[in-house]
């Protein structure tokens, strides 16, 4: 039998996984994440000259789970901080996927977009679930790809927000995006803003998308009743909120063996004596699941610290395969 792989670029992605299909993908993958069916090795990052790295992310969504094509691949992606000032994508890479009945890989694609509507799909899976159903103002932190794709993505769970406020570290990138979108997304108010805080002081929401190494988003800037989702930073070194913030929250995140391996703000609260582990109420897929409690009351400040997970590359990737091949998208090799 004739072995293939079909090969998939960004604009093949753009048009296999629209945002809400990509939401919907997610939720399903991380419930069947925190039901045991996925393995997921922590992901492996590698120094290839300061301050670019790549990671490795293998992972594999298994067989008998109702949630999730069963599947099993890696990817690959170059984190290079520098790349938005050139005009490329922070993350460039591929994602390699096998089917499950002989171990044959099946395709292949450009990890950067699937990355970036994987992210903020899990985000907004968080916040459709944590989340008060009556937000209308969120702050967005940070003016880059991953803002982009976290405004739509919030705007598909959450239609009610009317009002937008944009805080980065160069003003005149936060205008751009702010007048990127607004023309694609009219009805929505979009103000630039010069300092965080007072971008986030009355915001229901806030998603933090940034590549700082120190903290940006202080705990006593936030209202109660403030849902955030921190997003930007992957690796220990990195923090993108202080340990107040951790510590007034109800804290979930989406896979604990990487949160207490990975995410530099929880580590750095725990090894303060500030919170035990147990202040990491639940993974997001045991909320969704019902099997924990999410947003106890309407003052509540909830927080999920997404870190990214191969599960969620997993499923979007395979999303993209059957769709591809339903579709007669992408080039189709010849491995034999």
């Amino acid at each position: 039998m004739a072995l293939t792989m079909i090969v998939l670029s960004d604009r093949d992605v753009r048009s296999l996984l629209p945002m809400a299909d990509a939401i919907e993908i997610v939720e399903k993958a991380m419930i069947a994440v925190s039901a045991g069916a996925a393995n997921l090795p922590l992901r492996s990052v590698v120094d290839v000259g300061e301050p670019n790295r790549m990671g490795v992310m293998p992972g594999a969504l298994l067989p008998g789970h109702g949630q999730t094509e069963a599947c099993f691949g890696v990817k690959l992606v170059s984190l290079f901080p520098g790349n938005p000032d050139a005009g490329f994508s922070s993350h460039q890479g591929a994602i390699v996927l096998f089917e499950p009945e002989h171990g044959s890989a099946i395709a292949m694609m450009n990890a950067g977009l699937l990355t970036a509507i994987r992210t903020a799909a899990a985000s907004a899976v968080a916040t459709r679930a944590l989340a008060r159903p009556d937000s209308s103002t969120l702050a967005m932190i940070g003016a880059g790809e991953q803002a982009e794709h976290h405004l739509e993505a919030m705007l598909c769970v959450r239609p009610s927000i009317r009002h937008v406020r944009v805080a980065g570290r160069r003003r005149e990138k936060a205008e751009a995006f702010a007048a990127h979108a607004a023309e694609r997304h009219p009805g929505v108010t979009i103000e630039v803003f010069d300092d965080v805080r007072s971008a986030v002081g009355s915001a229901d929401l806030v998603c933090t998308v940034t590549s700082s190494s120190e903290p940006v988003l202080m705990g006593g800037w936030v209202a109660p009743g403030t849902h955030l989702n921190v997003v930007g930073a992957s690796i220990p070194s990195k923090r993108e909120i202080d340990e107040e913030m951790v510590a007034r929250s109800r804290l979930f995140v989406d896979y604990r063996a990487s949160t207490f391996a990975q995410a530099g703000e929880v580590i750095r609260a725990i090894e303060s004596g500030r919170i035990g582990r147990d202040h990491v109420l639940a993974e997001i897929g045991e909320v969704l699941a019902g099997k924990a409690a999410g947003r106890g009351s309407a003052d509540d400040i909830t927080l999920y610290r997404s870190l990214g997970i191969a599960a969620q590359d997993l499923a979007c990737a395979g999303h993209c395969w059957r769709e591809a091949r339903a579709r007669g998208l992408g080039v189709e090799a010849s491995l034999d």
